[in-house]
């Protein structure tokens, strides 16, 4: 198994190369050169298998054991897992109205990106151990990955990360989540600036190589295929865990439903459907609504500025991954590729190919919602089940209770179960839960963040950032 740029500029590298990358040397993104389809035997054997045994599965297919022997890897994903509250690692609750809400949040910060994160440091710490090699990773986040990337690596001594958080733009208890982790190896700065603003200066960096090089610079976001690659098991759970039966043919079909702000989740559905699942998959976005906008109209563009919804996580204006996702629908046609995304790069601005976008409307639906469709989704919720979901799960819920043949997964008259992938739990989002009238549940453990001392490093406007970044990291390079 190689890994090829989505712009076909750099060479094919193994897995070990692709984790360690950010952006491919010629601005790409990693993707496997050959995706596998499985068969209708595989999909029934898989069917038996719990969460863990399918990210096992998926990691034995992308990951050749001449490079992780197959139980050093099963060893490193029991040892990720080991962490998460919930037995099953992740749940899926039924609810009334037929609403299935896929719980992806059960690890230490409690969000999606522990699941895939986790992993991802356990086959980083395993690679540097076997190399005696020092990393330092960089990372952007609008909210979640940035704890989650914190809580993968901290305190290992052949790594250092340095986290760019949006300040004031994060809830209280996401930005707490990073600055309350003193440890020598984590490094956090809240700028002020959003989501997008951040990016410019850690894709700055990214493209020195020669600084690049030097410092063993990687990301953890989801330019990291090893993050796609552990998503890709949310899909074949949620199918397994809502299709009626697997003894009819053709294979029943399962609508999944994903909240997307950088679309690393919506890329992972995508190849889940390359091999051969079969998945309907709607990606559903808040007021910042490019990925909607491409889907129906074909229009990647930017819209202004980006807006400050209670879905904060989502709040993206450049969502890298559709690349991947373009790429996969273009027939791996890295020349066209290029063409657009260097097009992108330069006027923010995107026409796709007409055949190209029926493509892409042929594989995804999708959806917007505004704050007011959000606080309507965890308010009906709350109503009808007692249930809290966080505001990036309630922009999948508003997806589902807009539908008219809303249905159970195992009524009588299914014909597409529906299951919504939720993200974070809602206790991480205390300001939206008191605006849907509701009242916070909050674990003991964030209650103790508030009492914690915490530590950062602010990056004003009219600095430069990618200046002050290069400082930092050179003088903890000093260090090692």
């Amino acid at each position: 198994m190689e890994y090829i740029s989505t712009r076909g500029g750099t060479r094919a590298v193994d897995f070990e190369g692709a984790l360690f990358s950010g952006y491919a040397p010629d601005g790409g993104l990693f993707m496997p050169q050959n995706i596998p389809l499985l068969d209708r035997d595989t999909l029934r054997r898989w069917s038996s298998l719990c969460y863990r045994g399918l990210v096992k599965e998926l990691c034995f297919l992308f990951i050749p054991s001449d490079l992780v022997p197959r139980n050093t890897l099963s060893d490193l994903i029991d040892r990720a897992f080991s962490r998460f509250r919930h037995k099953d690692i992740v749940h899926l609750s039924r609810l009334k109205d037929g609403l299935n809400v896929l719980e992806l949040w059960h690890g230490v910060t409690y969000a999606f990106k522990d699941l895939s994160l986790s992993c991802t440091g356990q086959f980083l710490q395993y690679f540097l151990e076997k190399k005696q090699k020092h990393v330092t990773i960089l990372v952007g986040t609008s909210g979640d990955t940035g704890s989650s990337a914190i809580e993968s690596v901290r305190g290992q001594k052949n790594i250092d990360i340095f986290v760019l958080l949006p300040k004031g733009l994060c809830t209280q208890i996401q930005e707490l989540q990073m600055t309350t982790v003193i440890e020598d190896n984590v490094h956090v700065f809240a700028a002020h600036g959003n989501s997008d603003e951040i990016d410019e200066p850690i894709k700055e960096l990214f493209a020195d190589d020669d600084f690049a090089r030097k410092y063993n610079l990687m990301s953890l976001n989801s330019v990291n295929w090893s993050r796609i690659m552990v998503q890709i098991a949310h899909y074949f759970y949620a199918y397994f865990q809502c299709a009626p039966s697997l003894d009819t043919t053709p294979l029943p079909v399962v609508e999944i439903v994903v909240p997307t702000g950088g679309g690393g989740n919506i890329t992972a559905g995508c190849i889940a459907q390359k091999m051969g699942l079969p998945i309907q998959l709607v990606a559903v976005v808040n007021s910042n609504d490019i990925i909607h906008r491409t889907v129906q109209h074909g229009d990647f563009s930017l819209a202004g500025s980006v807006k400050a919804t209670l879905a904060s996580a989502m709040d993206i204006q450049e969502p890298y991954n559709v690349e991947r996702i373009l790429w996969l629908l273009s027939g791996s046609d890295s020349r066209l590729i290029k063409t657009l995304m260097e097009q992108f790069s330069v006027s923010k601005s995107l026409k796709l190919p007409e055949d190209l976008h029926r493509k892409l409307s042929e594989t995804l639906r999708s959806c917007s919602a505004s704050d007011e469709d959000i606080v309507g989704a965890m308010r009906r919720c709350w109503e009808e089940n007692q249930y809290l979901l966080c505001p990036h799960s309630a922009v999948a819920a508003h997806y589902h209770y807009s539908q008219p043949d809303r249905f159970s997964c195992f009524s009588s008259f299914c014909s597409i179960p529906r299951c919504c992938l939720a993200p974070a739990s809602a206790a991480k989002f205390q300001d939206a839960v008191l605006r849907a009238g509701l009242v916070p549940q909050i674990p003991a453990e964030i209650t103790a963040l508030t009492a914690m001392q915490t530590r950062s490093t602010p990056l004003e406007r009219g600095q430069d950032w990618a200046q002050v970044l290069r400082g930092w990291i050179g003088a903890v390079a000093q260090q090692w």
